[in-house]
């Protein structure tokens, strides 16, 4: 299917009002040196009614209101406002957001029957190959697409150096509350500088080094696998001695376990194998330390390994994985944020590149959207049909193995964003375990509607 995209206008959307003077420069804590990808991309899918020509005639009051209440959210989180000044601070200039208006020539109820997902970038404001963290570049990007049926999809790209996951998903609230004109709005706390202040990007560079290592050349695909609960549940099952085990950390111990079958269908043999989790800090700290909707890059990263030679039950990687993030409590944030927090970052960080980094070594990056909410924005018209990621980018030739979590609309299961290289994507896709309990690349339209 052919979907040409057409840039309409750009212009820049200000915040309603200005920031005061002792706020213009923000610092940037030591975590939001973690991750050194330029950006956090979500795309949001409004499917237009089917034959519902009143749709079209509504796009330009949306398009204003969108406008509208972005200028008012954006004095609130006003950082997001601003331009990235250097390493260490964004400068709070009142500039406003890059916002994108574009056109595209299919309906988007036939895109989404199967969609493309090498040409999800396209509905993006900004590249994501290219250094956009660089200084004097935009913080905030919006795109916002209009499909010839009056569907609408919005692609958000917020720099990694002031949000991840948790803290897109309390912009993205704040934005769609301030769209419907509700009396109680979600207030950012922009506390994360205070939690871990620094006067150094020494994170980054080793973050930078660590994340290399990782990287590898290939032939880059991304496919979906959806688990429905109740595979889950067949899963978790399985796995007796692990009876607290979360969703989150079933699916990814059977994709795992999944990658290691791939890896010896390949190599002859059951190699070495290391997979990481980013893990959302702000459920593991007291909530008088760090209140709701805080800001910033509150993550860190937890590893588990299997260096065994034979086949491992899903039960014991379960294990592995449940014992890894468990490590992270409000003990370990202590820690982290104590005397010891410099060490205990580079001895992490640098286990993780050197055993990661080694040929013989298989190894598999995850990252959770799950419990984010983002099927909640509702600006006025409904809430989304799908919300997605970026699939593989055919200019990029190096990347690693990453999978994404998130949830799905009915909050009925999860959806699994895998991205590998082709060769070892043709041994998952046939795997015959994986298929039992899961659903290659179902379409967004039936995963919508209600059994």
């Amino acid at each position: 299917m052919k979907v040409d995209v057409e840039i309409i206008s750009r212009e820049d959307v200000r915040p309603s009002s200005p920031t005061p003077t002792h706020l213009r420069v923000f610092k940037l804590s030591l975590l939001d040196h973690l991750i050194p990808s330029p950006y956090a991309p979500i795309i949001l899918y409004y499917n237009s009614p089917k034959d519902d020509t009143t749709y079209l005639s509504e796009v330009p009051n949306r398009l204003e209101l969108l406008k509208k209440s972005l200028s008012k959210t954006l004095t609130q989180f006003y950082p997001l406002g601003g331009k990235i000044k250097e390493d260490l601070s964004i400068e709070c200039n009142d500039e406003g957001a890059n916002f994108v208006q574009a056109k595209v020539k299919c309906p988007l109820g036939e895109f989404l029957v199967q969609p493309q997902l090498t040409l999800l970038h396209k509905f993006l404001p900004s590249d994501l190959v290219s250094a956009g963290s660089n200084s004097g570049t935009y913080v905030t990007n919006i795109q916002v697409n209009i499909f010839e049926c009056g569907g609408i999809v919005i692609g958000v790209c917020i720099s990694h150096r002031i949000v991840d996951g948790a803290a897109l998903s309390t912009f993205i609230k704040g934005w769609t509350e301030r769209a419907k004109g509700c009396n109680q709005l979600t207030q950012p706390n922009f506390i994360a500088s205070s939690l871990f202040p620094t006067n150094s990007p020494w994170l980054r560079g080793l973050s930078m080094w660590m994340w290399g290592s990782l990287f590898k050349q290939g032939n880059w695909v991304t496919r979906r696998f959806l688990f429905r609960n109740s595979d889950i549940a067949s899963l978790k099952a399985q796995t007796l001695g692990t009876a607290n085990s979360t969703r989150l950390e079933i699916v990814s111990s059977m994709l795992w376990k999944s990658l290691m079958g791939v890896s010896k269908a390949r190599f002859g043999t059951q190699r070495p194998s290391l997979v990481t989790h980013l893990m959302n800090l702000r459920r593991r700290m007291d909530e008088t330390l760090c209140p709701q909707h805080a800001m910033g890059n509150l993550l860190w990263l937890v590893a588990a390994e299997n260096m065994s030679d034979h086949e491992m039950e899903l039960e014991e990687l379960v294990g592995k994985l449940r014992s890894a993030i468990s490590k992270v409590d409000d003990k370990f944030v202590e820690e982290l944020r104590g005397d010891k927090g410099r060490s205990i970052m580079q001895e992490s960080l640098r286990a993780i590149g050197e055993m990661g980094s080694k040929s013989e070594v298989d190894y598999c990056g995850f990252s959770s959207w799950c419990n984010f909410g983002f099927y909640e924005a509702d600006f006025g018209w409904g809430k989304p049909t799908w919300v997605s990621g970026v699939g593989s980018i055919d200019s990029v030739s190096v990347f690693m193995n990453l999978i994404i979590l998130v949830d799905t609309r009915l909050g009925d299961g999860i959806e699994a964003w895998v991205t590998l290289d082709v060769k070892d994507m043709n041994h998952l896709e046939a795997n015959p375990e994986l298929l039992s309990c899961a659903t290659l690349d179902p379409s967004p339209i039936s995963m919508s509607s209600v059994a």
